[in-house]
């Protein structure tokens, strides 16, 4: 029974206090009042600027289509199956069909879709650490038991720039953490927060374990049209892998459009229809007119030059942001791919009489870096032990993540008000 005498709720969900988006936000909106000058929010990885006209053109066109603005089909609306078979058929280098593509409503529940089609009480799920947050989540509450397995950065990161590659799996780890209870593993390439970009040979051992000890993969790659190296897809490697991977996409991060919620899963047409299952079950359909936005916006990605003109943008923006912390002597991973960027500020003293709010005082050092840069000059960043275990929180609680999926004057504006940490380093 509750305190207020109606059922209890599920314990699985319980209030404690704010989560990291809500502290990080509240923290930044306080800032905002206090000072009267806007923050720049480089913390959640929301776009600043609107999606490209030519898919802004094919949402408002939607919109004057009676049947678009009714329930879709719960497997997509066959518009955009259409458009992903076409844009995915020349990557896979075969001919996809329709039965080997699901629509959903953004690629995070697409992955709750894989996870409550597929995994039953005490199913085991192997999840690389540092996590994207929601994975935890989408993995207990069909019942399934989250089993981490780390990414190691070199032991100089607080030294020097280092690249993905240097984030590094110990694969006696791995093959540890496999037990016939395991079902799934899950990847993130391009990764968040690292901007890793798994290479060939990393996703081959993995592929070969999963064949091994037969248990399938969720890749997600929601990042995948933003690479700056080489970049393998795990669904490629060969056959025997490809059978047990469910690939999962995003309009959202395609196209700068986020709030459209537009995903999709890419996977053995045996094993697809388990998906579509849960899919339908957990919100039955997905937005019409957002499908048909997106069916046309990939159309015309695939002739329009819009995905390496969007590289080259992010290119850009990384070279802009970047140069504050080479200036500083603040090392970073060397994005391969994604939109985020990991930065060390172990060189950063904090000033001694600062004064932390009950939520930041017991919270890893990485809280009140980014709390302090909130406060100190109005940037806004995320604390990455957020994506740890607590007996892990050693090894990121130096670093913030910034997001750089922001118009090129933020980008500039922070680095004008970051110079300020020149006086807080040794």
């Amino acid at each position: 029974m509750s305190p207020n005498g109606l059922p209890s709720h599920n314990p699985y969900f319980q209030l404690a206090g704010k989560d990291i988006w809500s502290l990080i936000n509240d923290t930044a909106a306080a800032a905002e009042k206090e000072s009267g000058e806007k923050v720049v929010n480089l913390g959640q990885g929301f776009f600043s600027y609107s999606p490209p006209k030519f898919a802004i053109d094919a949402a408002k066109a939607a919109l004057d289509v009676p049947s678009n603005n009714q329930y879709a089909h719960t497997k997509g609306k066959p518009s955009l199956v259409q458009a992903l078979v076409d844009t995915y058929s020349p990557i896979y280098g075969k001919q996809l069909t329709k039965d080997e593509i699901l629509v959903t409503t953004g690629a995070n529940e697409g992955m709750l879709s894989v996870f409550t089609g597929f995994i039953e009480k005490g199913d085991e799920v192997i999840v690389f650490e540092p996590f994207f947050d929601q994975y935890i989540s989408n993995i207990e509450l069909p019942g399934g038991k989250v089993v981490y397995v780390q990414l190691h950065p070199p032991a100089d990161f607080s030294e020097r720039n280092v690249s993905g590659d240097e984030w590094t799996i110990n694969f006696d780890e791995l093959e540890k953490a496999i037990s016939p209870k395991t079902k799934m593993i899950v990847l993130n390439s391009p990764h968040n927060p690292i901007g890793k970009v798994f290479n060939k040979e990393e996703l081959t051992k993995i592929g070969e374990l999963a064949v091994k000890h037969n248990f399938l993969i969720i890749s997600d790659e929601v990042y995948e049209n933003l690479y700056y190296k080489d970049f393998t897809r795990i669904a490629l490697i060969n056959d025997e892998i490809a059978k047990r991977t469910f690939t999962v996409g995003s309009a959202g991060k395609t196209f700068a459009a986020t709030g459209w919620r537009i995903g999709w899963v890419i996977g053995n047409k045996d094993l697809i229809p388990y998906v579509s299952l849960a899919h339908t079950r957990i919100c039955f359909s997905t937005p019409a007119v957002m499908q048909e936005a997106t069916a046309q916006a990939l159309n015309q990605a695939t002739t329009n030059g819009y995905y390496e003109q969007t590289r080259d943008e992010y290119i850009n923006k990384y070279k802009i942001f970047t140069a504050i912390f080479d200036e500083l002597g603040l090392p970073y991973t060397i994005p391969d791919g994604g939109y985020f960027l990991l930065v060390n500020f172990k060189k950063v003293k904090l000033p001694t009489n600062l004064e932390f709010p009950d939520e930041i005082k017991n919270k890893p050092r990485d809280f009140k870096l980014a709390f302090w840069l909130i406060k100190e000059f109005g940037v806004v960043s995320i604390p990455p032990s957020e994506f740890f275990l607590p007996e892990n929180f050693e090894v990121i609680q130096d670093c913030l993540r910034f997001a750089v999926c922001k118009g090129d004057d933020m980008l500039e504006e922070a680095v004008v008000r970051l110079r300020g940490l020149k006086k807080y380093i040794d």
